[in-house]
């Protein structure tokens, strides 16, 4: 069944694409929900004659998809994950967990366009983030065990502590003797009331 889509549908084609799809695909799901219209050959004119007006419009589109595909350039990205002796994850690492990991870098994506087949072992993967139909950017992804992590990182902080120790003990004497007068007028009213 041909079919003229009229929303992005990622795995099978863009707005305005022209697909072939299997009959109760197309019947049952696509057309009902509004997501395309019957391939007749009066929608293909129609779908012609739209296109060539918004040439100006689609090329903006894409202007706009290639400037935020630009951030993403050179952007790597590593997650950690529990994981068994093995190397086996638990769960898996797909989509959602690249769209949390790009926000944390402050680079807001929609989990929706992103692609990546599930990452069930330690290992390097690639998630492709579509943009438009014409700009799609490949991401590396490297899944690591959320163990090995916290050791890389608590071995960074073991050398500034006693550097961020020595300051706060200077500045915890004054605020603790604060309290300890305010507890005291405390303990005083209570013996005078009984």
């Amino acid at each position: 069944m041909e079919l003229i889509l009229k929303e992005d549908i990622i795995g099978l084609g863009y707005k305005n694409d022209i697909v072939n799809v299997k009959s109760g695909y197309g019947r049952n799901y696509l057309i009902p929900q509004g997501k395309a219209v019957i391939a007749s050959a009066s929608a293909k004119k129609v779908l012609a004659e739209n296109l060539r007006q918004q040439a100006h419009k689609l090329a903006a589109q894409k202007a706009a998809a290639e400037d935020k595909a630009k951030v993403l350039e050179g952007v790597a990205l590593e997650i950690a994950a529990k994981v068994s002796a093995t190397g086996q994850l638990y769960g898996s690492v797909g989509a959602a967990a690249v769209a949390a990991e790009l926000a944390k870098q402050g680079i807001e994506i929609d989990r929706k366009i992103i692609t990546m087949r599930d990452a069930k072992q330690v290992g390097d993967y690639e998630a492709v983030v579509h943009f438009h139909k014409e700009v799609e950017i490949k991401v590396p992804v490297k899944v690591v065990p959320e163990n090995a992590a916290p050791a890389a990182v608590e071995e960074t902080p073991a050398e500034e502590a006693p550097v961020v120790e020595e300051a706060p003990v200077a500045e915890e004497a004054p605020v603790e003797e604060a309290p300890a007068e305010e507890a005291a007028p405390a303990e005083e009213e209570a013996p005078a009331e009984a």
